[in-house]
């Protein structure tokens, strides 16, 4: 059974001029030809098209393999030696790849997978990874930056939206509360502080009270956070940080 160059450009996933390009330099010649001249395949050939193709994806050059394939005294056992080489080589280059394209994959995950203009939408002014690289220094080695990383990378821009409101909303609600008068160790603060360590372990990471009362800490130390606190009310981050305690011991008492 023989088969037309058509065919076997389909079986082997190479062109039609590739198999041109081999039968005219003499290191794929068809077996037969048709009453019209045409280019016909055999069995045969199709074995040595496939010790072709499997030479040259090592990296063989044409003529190494022809000459590979043609000479009866070349050492099978060298020649295996040479694949065994390349093929270990390829497969150390592959392995660099996997690792710069996992890489870039951990480094995607590090920042909000929105374009410039969603997160203007989202954020407005505000920059989400204005202080990333010091939250990697900070925390980096810490499972909840991990599953902080891994919970962001996969949020929408609708999911980014809904979590502002829920802020916004919560820091509302906190304002009116202490401008009524409540004391962080009213019950009304503590459950306020509840739902802002729930919303972070719904959002980021698992929040127990311990670190809760770590992050307080850091809410009045850190000017930063102190004055993003402070700029929903006046006071807010020392008033937050005394309801977070006085939940945490309401909790663990």
């Amino acid at each position: 059974m023989s088969y037309s160059v058509g065919q076997v450009a389909g079986f082997a996933g190479v062109t039609v001029r590739t198999l041109h390009h081999y039968d005219d330099i003499g290191l794929l010649v068809p077996s037969e030809r048709s009453h019209a001249g045409h280019r016909r395949y055999s069995d045969a050939d199709l074995d040595r098209l496939q010790q072709i193709l499997f030479h040259r994806e090592l990296g063989f050059p044409l003529d190494e393999v022809a000459a590979l394939l043609d000479d009866p005294a070349a050492d099978p056992r060298a020649h295996l030696r040479r694949q065994h080489e390349l093929l270990t080589a390829r497969i150390e280059k592959l392995q660099k790849m996997a690792a710069a394209v996992e890489h870039a994959m951990e480094a995607r995950t590090m920042g909000i997978d929105l374009t410039p203009e969603e997160r203007f939408e989202v954020f407005g002014d505000k920059d989400p990874e204005r202080y990333a690289e010091e939250a990697e220094q900070r925390w980096g080695g810490t499972d909840m930056y991990a599953e902080s990383q891994r919970r962001a990378a996969r949020y929408t821009k609708d999911d980014w939206k809904r979590m502002q409101a829920e802020v916004a909303d919560w820091g509302e609600r906190y304002d009116a509360l202490m401008a009524a008068g409540g004391t962080p160790e009213s019950p009304a603060a503590m459950d306020m502080a509840e739902e802002h360590r729930q919303h972070i372990c719904g959002w980021f990471y698992d929040c127990p009270y311990e670190l809760h009362q770590g992050l307080a800490d850091m809410y009045v130390s850190d000017e930063r956070f102190k004055a993003f606190y402070d700029s929903v009310r006046p006071g807010l981050a020392e008033h937050l940080r005394g309801a977070i305690r006085a939940n945490a011991a309401r909790h663990t008492a």
